[in-house]
């Protein structure tokens, strides 16, 4: 057993991105909302990596960008970001329902690429995803998946604790969100909400933290101001996994928090909490103060603390710092002639695991994640 400063110390140096020796390799990004303008980009910069070339579908809003962000090319399509001789790598930052066929153009016109970043979910469904996936290994070129919960603060830390056995066999896992999402308008299309926008971020957290569970139980019902504005099934989603090992986890997402919005006094936050057989770690996400910068929390205590808290403390914030990670992972792996840590491959397992608890709200009943093997067993496999 490692001393409480050698734990803490290994707990900070977890939570730091991993950058790639050549940060000079040449970006290049689709789209320039939200996501790519004030969480990809500024990460990248922060960290000197060189996005040399975006597109929008209204050039105007890309060329506010790229001013922003120093990007010397824009461009009217995807094509043309991808076969511009600077770019190895895109970033691709648009809804799931255009992602597979962006990424295709990509694959189509990119002479010198090699990954590819893509935002999740990936795509519309799992059945999708594993054409996305097909056809970038097809292609011989890398994909990543931008699921960037893993890099929160907090969520490396507890799984730090884990690497290093300080708090013992996992027994029970949760994740408590109360918050109100800024719905964006490409939703409404979809027909679904927060399974595959908010839930899907939990549920690869819990897969990060304890692996592929036997199977899940999902219960939705639609969230009452978001039904004002379209219909939609999956508004408060509450799921429960089972693990054969015996670990239990569960996930309340509640996107409605009560009448906040309407007059009520406010309770908004995220919580997580994991229990083990040596100790107990908990903490809290602080995404939902956005744009405030509030730092994602941990506190554990094992049973050779005689009581006491432990708390590490940092400075950096899940976004937009913590989108460094999947893009220098990606950056890495081409590197070092790896796959990259959330490869659209590995991702499968989460898409899986959203679509069954689709099919167990749908069907009311536990859905065991065997019942995707054929589907996740795509060729090359």
């Amino acid at each position: 057993m490692h001393s409480v400063p050698e734990i803490n110390q290994r707990l900070l140096q977890s939570i730091q991105p991993v950058l790639p020796q050549d940060r000079s390799v040449g970006i290049g990004c689709i789209g320039a909302g939200f996501i790519m303008a004030d969480c990809h980009l500024v990460a990248a910069r922060q960290h000197e990596l060189n996005p040399v070339a975006i597109c929008s579908r209204e050039r105007g809003r890309a060329e506010k960008v790229a001013a922003r962000h120093r990007i010397r090319h824009v461009y009217d399509s995807v094509e043309e970001v991808a076969a511009c001789p600077e770019v190895s790598v895109v970033d691709v930052a648009v809804p799931p329902d255009l992602q597979a066929d962006v990424i295709q153009r990509v694959l189509r016109a990119g002479t010198g690429l090699r990954g590819i970043l893509a935002q999740k979910p990936l795509g519309r469904d799992l059945q999708e995803a594993c054409r996305i996936v097909e056809l970038c290994e097809q292609a011989g070129v890398q994909l990543a998946v931008n699921q960037n919960m893993r890099f929160d603060q907090s969520v490396r830390a507890c799984r730090s604790l884990l690497d290093q056995h300080v708090l013992g066999d996992p027994v029970l896992a949760t994740i408590e969100m109360r918050a109100i999402p800024h719905w964006m308008p490409w939703q409404e299309r979809q027909g679904w909400v927060t399974l595959r926008i908010m839930s899907i971020h939990h549920l690869d957290t819990m897969r990060y933290w304890l692996g592929n569970p036997e199977r899940v139980f999902a219960s939705v019902r639609p969230d009452p101001r978001t039904s004002r504005k379209f219909s939609h099934s999956d508004g408060i989603v509450l799921t429960i996994l089972e693990y054969a090992d015996g670990a239990r986890a569960s996930c309340w997402d509640d996107v409605w928090s009560g009448p906040a919005e309407e007059g009520a006094a406010a309770d908004i936050g995220i919580q997580w909490r994991l229990e083990c057989t040596g100790g107990l770690a908990r903490g809290s996400i602080g995404w939902p103060d956005y744009p405030q910068r509030t730092p994602s929390t941990l506190k554990y205590s094992t049973v050779h603390d005689a009581g006491v808290w432990q708390q590490p403390t940092w400075d950096s914030v899940w976004f937009p710092d913590a989108f460094i990670g999947p893009i220098a992972d990606l950056l890495c792996a081409l590197e070092q002639q790896r796959v990259p840590a959330v490869s659209g491959r590995e991702n499968l397992h989460t898409m899986a695991l959203v679509d069954a608890c689709y099919r167990s709200a749908a069907e009311h009943r536990a859905v065991l994640l065997s019942e995707y093997s054929d589907q996740l067993s795509i060729p090359g496999e």
